[in-house]
C-alpha cells in the first residue's frame, strides 16, 4: 500500500460543466465531485470544459480559469479541437494542462470523457504524473464509433453491434478502410495508459470487451445521483394513467420525434384521451430536419382549441423543478434511437415511482424489465409506441403493478463508494486516506496490459 501525504487528491476531468450544458456524463461527473467533498481525507478537484454558447467565459490568453468563484472548480477553455482524431492542435492548451497537473498534483485523475480535450490527454497525464492512478469512465462509444459514438448505421439508421474497417468505411465512404485501422490504433495507444476503466452498465462492458479492452481492467459502477425528489412524495393520480412525459435532450438520437409521431397516430385512430408533456433542452444541437418536424408539429397543435391539444412543450428544467414536472405525468417515455449506456432519466423516473416506457435496446432494456417495472417497445417504431401508450392509458391496474415493482435507483452514496473502491482509496482510523494497490503506483509494468490492435 502507498500512503498519501494529507488528503488524497482526486482530479475529475469532465466533458462540459452541467450548469453550462445539460447532459448525463457531466451530471454524473459533477455529482461525484460533490459526493467526494463529503468524504473525509479526500480533496476532489473538478476540471470541466466550457461550452461555446457562452463566449464571454473565454478570456483573452486564458486556457484554464476558475468557475464562478467556487473553490476547486476550474473551467477548461477548449480550442482547435480535431473531432476526427479527438485531439487538440493548440500547443498553449497542452502546456496549460500540463502546468495545471503539476500545480494540482492529484493522486488520482478520473476522466469522464476526452471530448473537448483529446484522447491523447490520457498519455499526456501519464507523462506528467507517472505515479498517479488513471481512471477512465466510458459514457458512450466514441472510441469505437466515428458516428458520434452512437453505433447507428448512417445508411439506414439500423443499430451497429461492432466496428470494423470495412463497416465503418460503409458509413463514411469518403474515408478509407485504412483510416479506421489507424483510428483504432490511435485510440488503443492512449487508452493503454489507463489503470482502470469503468462502465455504468453490463451491456456497455460487453461492447468494449468485444472491441478489445481487457475485461480484467473494466469495472461496473452504475451512475448514481443525489436525491432528486428533494423529499417530495408524489401521490398517484386519481384516474386513468394516461399522462406521458419526455425528459431529456431534444436531439435526434434521443427519439423525441417518435413520441410526436405516436401521438399523431393515436389521434388519427380516434384516441385522444391522453396527454404528452415534453421537458427538454439542447434543441439547438438537433438537425434541421428534427427542428422543422418539431416546429411543424407544434404549429399545427397550437392552431387547435386549447382543450384539444394533447402534446405540450414545457422547455428545459433544473433538478429543483423535477418534482413539479413529474407530478404532471404518470409514465416517463425514453424513446432513444441508440443503445443508451445507462439512462439517467430512468433513475429520475424511478425516484418518483413513475414506470418507464422505453426502447428495447442497450442499457434501457437491461435496466427496465419489460412488463415487470416498465414496458419496452420496438426501437424507432411509432406504431409500437402508440400501441403501448394506448394500453398504458386504458388497462386497469397496469400502472399500479409496474409502479409497485420499481427498484430503488442507484444512489450517490453507492456511486461514490464504488469509485472509491476503483480508486483504491482506504481510510485510516484517524481520517486520513491511503492508496491501496496491487502494485506500487510508480511501477506500471505489473499492470494488466490492454490488448493491442494487430
Amino acid at each position: 500500500m502507498t500512503e498519501t501525504q494529507g488528503n488524497a487528491k482526486v482530479l475529475i476531468v469532465s466533458f462540459h460543466h452541467p450548469e453550462l450544458m445539460r447532459g448525463g456524463a457531466q451530471q454524473v461527473a459533477y455529482e461525484l465531485f460533490q459526493g467526494l467533498q463529503n468524504e473525509p481525507g479526500i480533496e476532489p478537484v473538478l476540471l470541466a470544459s466550457a461550452d461555446t454558447a457562452y463566449p464571454a467565459l473565454y478570456k483573452s490568453g486564458a486556457c484554464i480559469t476558475g468557475f464562478d468563484q467556487r473553490p476547486n472548480e476550474f473551467l477548461f477553455l477548449p480550442a482547435e479541437y480535431d473531432g476526427a482524431w479527438h485531439r487538440t492542435h493548440s500547443v498553449r492548451l497542452v502546456e496549460a494542462y500540463c502546468e495545471f497537473l503539476r500545480t494540482i498534483r492529484p493522486d488520482i485523475v478520473h476522466f469522464h470523457h476526452f471530448l473537448t480535450y483529446g484522447v491523447d490527454f490520457l498519455s499526456l497525464t501519464r507523462q506528467v504524473l507517472p505515479n498517479a492512478r488513471l481512471v477512465f469512465t466510458f459514457h458512450e462509444f466514441v472510441s469505437i464509433c466515428e458516428a458520434n459514438g452512437h453505433m447507428v448505421r448512417r445508411s439506414d439508421q439500423s443499430l451497429c453491434s461492432q466496428a470494423s474497417s470495412v463497416r465503418c468505411h460503409q458509413c463514411f465512404p469518403n474515408l478509407s478502410p485504412e483510416h479506421f485501422s489507424l483510428r483504432k490504433m490511435w485510440f488503443m495507444r492512449h487508452l493503454q495508459e489507463v489503470d482502470v476503466f469503468t462502465c455504468p452498465s453490463s451491456f456497455m462492458i460487453d461492447r468494449y470487451v468485444a472491441w478489445g479492452i481487457d475485461a480484467r481492467k473494466i469495472r461496473h459502477v452504475p451512475n448514481g445521483q443525489s436525491d432528486c425528489t428533494r423529499g417530495a412524495t408524489l401521490p398517484a393520480f386519481d384516474g386513468p394513467k394516461n399522462r406521458f412525459g419526455f425528459f431529456g435532450q431534444m436531439v435526434d438520437i434521443k427519439g423525441v420525434q417518435i413520441i410526436l409521431r405516436a401521438a399523431a397516430i393515436l389521434r388519427e385512430q380516434g384516441f385522444t384521451y391522453f396527454r404528452v408533456e415534453l421537458n427538454g433542452d439542447n434543441l439547438r444541437y438537433a438537425t434541421q430536419a428534427l427542428t422543422k418536424e418539431i416546429e411543424d408539429f407544434f404549429t399545427a397543435e397550437n392552431e387547435r382549441p386549447f382543450a384539444e391539444r394533447i402534446v405540450l412543450s414545457n422547455g428545459p428544467y433544473q433538478v429543483d423543478q423535477l418534482a413539479s414536472r413529474m407530478a404532471r405525468v404518470d409514465w416517463s417515455i425514453v424513446p432513444s434511437l441508440w443503445e443508451e449506456a445507462f439512462g439517467l432519466v430512468v433513475s429520475e423516473a424511478w425516484a418518483f415511482r413513475r414506470p418507464v416506457i422505453c426502447s428495447d435496446v442497450g442499457a434501457l432494456a437491461e435496466r427496465v424489465t419489460d412488463d415487470v417495472d416498465g414496458i419496452h417497445f420496438t426501437r424507432g417504431d411509432p406504431y409500437a409506441l402508440a400501441a403501448v401508450m394506448l394500453r398504458a392509458s386504458t388497462e386497469t391496474g397496469l400502472w399500479e403493478r409496474l409502479s409497485g415493482a420499481i427498484p430503488e435507483p442507484p444512489s450517490l452514496a453507492a456511486m461514490v463508494a464504488g469509485f472509491l473502491d476503483v480508486y483504491g482509496l482506504k481510510q485510516n482510523p484517524e481520517g486520513s486516506s491511503y492508496l491501496e494497490t496491487k502494485y506500487p503506483l510508480g511501477d506500471r509494468t505489473q499492470s494488466t496490459p490492454l490488448q493491442k490492435f494487430p
